[in-house]
């Protein structure tokens, strides 16, 4: 939100008070309370009246640093807040003296000038951002409802740092010059509006920003203000948190430390999905001969979906099967779960009049009111639709229990779908403010439907297909992008979406192959089944029409057929990187900057990404088969491609431009990566079997390794390469399944092996 005309006035209707100087500092059990009164204290006389900052400086965890900054502590605002973890109490070194005060928590460091507020972060020496002359506010505004009372902070930026974050933005990847608000949205992927937002933003100087603040966040980022962040709330308490890492990824891992770690989906969920599509017309016999088709054509499948239409229309959400076309629901599950899948239905927390489930709610007290009392109801998705009250135990167990007789009968998983309109002009059971709760309100949604699935199926083996989400819903994955248009524009919208959300703190991201609105040209359709195979989560998904590749046309089939077995062949080294993103809470698919901060070119690219630390994606985003992507620096190997062939040798940095069929894309290995792949099969297969090690331009001396987990995500098989002249030696520790290694571009002219071990003497090609 603007306040300001310019930058020395403010907007008509604007008060604004800043804190002068630290009249009072005092140490606590976890930090430090600062007394920052809003005009200079010379004597007694000036301390009647006037406006005072109460700050407080405590440290979550080590490496971060919180600053809480009240005015009016009786009237700040309430919600029930994102669940988060509980961490061990962290004490930071605090130092008082008359000119300074500092906290420390680990190598991050806060410094108050005590006379002129200014607050500094620093570590190590180098100053990371911070809070100066008239940065940190209390605003109170002439609103279009009547008077308004804001809390506002603005932290600099530099020269050469770039911006990303703020959960799933459609837009440009670098946030630099926008202006966002934090308010879940159900607009599509085509404009400003978001899904998923997330108040975190991420710099590539070594540190990362969250307000720790469940509703409305405005930012205006290097906008109103062009060397400062500035973000504001309609409250009277601001809290936010300074996140220190040495690498953009170092930040990610204390910030899902902070607001939680994902959890591992099972390796079922990383095989292909298809459904029904939305509004098009299906029963059990168009299932049944969608997966025979995929059967016949030999296309692996490990999920079916139904959608919205699995129930009647006019009574979303009531969770009963339409008895018109799934007269024997049971049964149909089982023979489908006979052939291999698993089931996914679609549900929402929207409760429609016409279902049995409303009665029940308005009995029960578990749908959200209005003030006078009466069920909050609208017409716009469902008719007279109500939302469930996830603020009340009660609703949530209500909830819970109606989704448990579907879980008995054979379904696995829930689409969780909506969760955005939510409206604000209601009441609800805790006393939750509805403007703070706004946002939170996907975050108890997702969070009951995932703790049910946890329970009924299992540690490991819950997972939901969630469009909506807060800061701290990574917690319960798997999040897709929403609505697309079928257009390469979409397509690279996706993409920006993904890799944005994957630097908010999610780990796995999926989106609809070909597009939601509209049916895709055959081009695009390939094209976005090779963006779409190169992920962690991939789906065939529609609006109006089927996503079955045969009715695209005949290549599609073998197209899809190409990517799904190459997918199913990287399963070994995709699930360590799902474990990866489990432990550490980093993104599987990463921009390029995660993992090249310093180098410039990667810093605004959008149209490509690393799906882990060693594979670089570019998909292609015209119907000409050129697609132009950013090497980095070092010796790259080509892993698909028509041009130059697999096991190509690129060397970086530099820019390239290349032609590719649709069977093809540029999918390139990192130097010094140890790859293993397995034979195309199911994703939930014993992974440690048959396997292949294959080392790639792994310097003199230097040593890698990968991890293929157990089935849990724990155990499994670790394999190292080092390599000492002209020999490159492999071991494995753990597993006792046959294996074997090779050289990714060398021939190798002798091998010794034992079972845990193998020597391969080179000889190198380019010599």
């Amino acid at each position: 939100m603007q306040f300001k005309d310019g930058y020395w006035r403010v907007r008509d209707g604007v008060t604004a008070h800043h804190p002068q100087h630290v009249e009072r500092a005092e140490p606590t059990d976890d930090g430090v309370r600062l007394l920052a009164p809003a005009k200079r204290i010379r004597g007694r006389a000036d301390t009647l009246g006037g406006l005072v900052f109460s700050v407080e400086l405590s440290a979550p965890m080590e490496g971060a640093i919180a600053v809480e900054v009240t005015h009016h502590r009786g009237s700040v605002r309430r919600s029930a807040t994102p669940t988060k973890p509980t961490l061990a109490p962290f004490a930071p070194d605090v130092s008082i003296d008359d000119d300074t005060v500092m906290v420390t928590s680990g190598t991050l460091q806060a410094t108050i000038d005590r006379d002129d507020w200014r607050l500094d972060f620093s570590a190590d020496g180098r100053r990371l951002t911070g809070s100066g002359f008239k940065d940190l506010a209390i605003v109170e505004r002439d609103g279009p409802s009547g008077p308004e009372h804001h809390m506002v902070e603005q932290l600099a930026i530099g020269v050469e740092e770039h911006l990303y974050g703020l959960g799933e933005r459609f837009g440009p990847l670098v946030k630099n010059g926008q202006v966002v608000d934090i308010w879940n949205a159900d607009g599509g992927t085509a404009s400003e509006l978001a899904y998923k937002n997330v108040p975190f933003y991420l710099s590539d100087q070594g540190y990362g920003v969250f307000v720790d603040h469940p509703g409305r966040v405005s930012f205006e980022v290097a906008s109103q203000t062009v060397g400062r962040v500035q973000f504001s709330v309609e409250d009277h308490q601001l809290r936010y948190v300074i996140i220190q890492g040495d690498t953009p990824l170092e930040v990610l891992e204390r910030y899902t430390t902070l607001t939680g770690k994902p959890a591992l989906p099972p390796a079922w969920t990383f095989g292909l999905w298809l459904t029904t599509s939305f509004t098009t017309d299906y029963d059990e016999a168009t299932v049944s001969s969608f997966v025979d088709g995929m059967a016949e054509r030999d296309l692996p499948l490990s999920v079916f979906h139904f959608d919205c239409f699995w129930m009647r229309g006019f009574q979303w959400t009531d969770l009963v099967w339409d008895p018109a076309t799934f007269p024997d629901p049971e049964a149909m599950l089982a023979r489908l779960k006979a052939k291999g899948l698993r089931i996914c239905v679609w549900i929402n927390p929207y409760i429609a009049q016409e279902s049995a489930l409303f009665d029940e709610g308005v009995e029960g007290g578990f749908l959200v009111t209005r003030p006078d009392g009466r069920v909050w109801q609208w017409d716009e998705w469902q008719p007279g639709m109500a939302l469930v009250d996830f603020t009340n135990p009660a609703a949530c167990a209500w909830f819970a229990e109606r989704l448990e007789p579907l879980l008995d009968m054979g379904v696995d998983c829930f689409k969780t779908d909506f969760g955005e309109r939510i409206p604000t002009d209601v009441v609800y059971h805790d006393g939750s403010d509805p403007e703070l709760f706004h946002n939170v309100y996907t975050h108890a949604y997702n969070e009951t439907v995932f703790e049910l699935l946890t329970r009924h199926r299992g540690e490991g083996e819950a997972v939901v297909f969630a469009r909506s989400a807060a800061a701290g819903g990574q917690q319960f994955p798997v999040h897709w992008g929403g609505d697309t248009e079928s257009t390469y524009e979409a397509m690279a919208e996706s993409i920006r979406g993904g890799l944005s959300l994957g630097m908010s703190g999610f780990g796995y991201w999926s989106h609809d192959i070909g597009g939601f609105e509209g049916t895709p040209d055959p081009e695009l359709f390939k094209r976005w089944i090779a963006f779409g195979l190169l992920g962690s989560h991939s789906r065939l998904h529609g609006s109006m029409s089927y996503r079955v590749p045969w009715l695209v046309d005949d290549e599609s089939v073998d197209v899809l057929r190409h990517f799904t077995r190459r997918k199913m062949e990287l399963m070994p080294h995709l699930w360590g990187l799902a474990v990866e993103t489990h432990e550490r809470g980093v993104p599987m698919m990463r921009a390029m900057v995660l993992e090249f901060p310093d180098d410039p070119a990667c810093a605004y690219l959008d149209r490509q990404y690393l799906l882990g630390a060693d594979l670089l994606v570019a998909p292609l985003f015209r119907p000409d088969q050129t697609v132009q992507y950013y090497v980095p620096a070092g010796r790259w190997t080509r892993l698909f491609g028509d041009e130059g062939g697999e096991g190509e040798v690129i060397e970086g940095p530099g820019w390239r431009t290349e032609q590719h069929s649709v069977f093809s894309l540029p999918v390139l290995v990192r130097p010094g990566t140890v790859l293993v792949t397995g034979p195309d099969g199911r994703p939930d297969r014993d992974l440690t079997d048959d396997l292949t090690v294959t080392v790639y331009e792994l310097d003199d001396g230097a040593t890698a390794s990968a991890r293929v987990p157990g089935p849990d995500g724990s155990g499994g098989v670790v394999f190292t390469a080092s390599r000492s002249g002209g020999t490159v030696t492999v071991t494995r520790d753990g597993g006792d399944r046959p294996w074997r290694a090779r050289v990714g571009t060398e021939d190798v002219v002798e091998i010794a092996a034992t079972d845990d071990r193998i020597e391969l003497v080179v000889v190198d090609l380019e010599g």
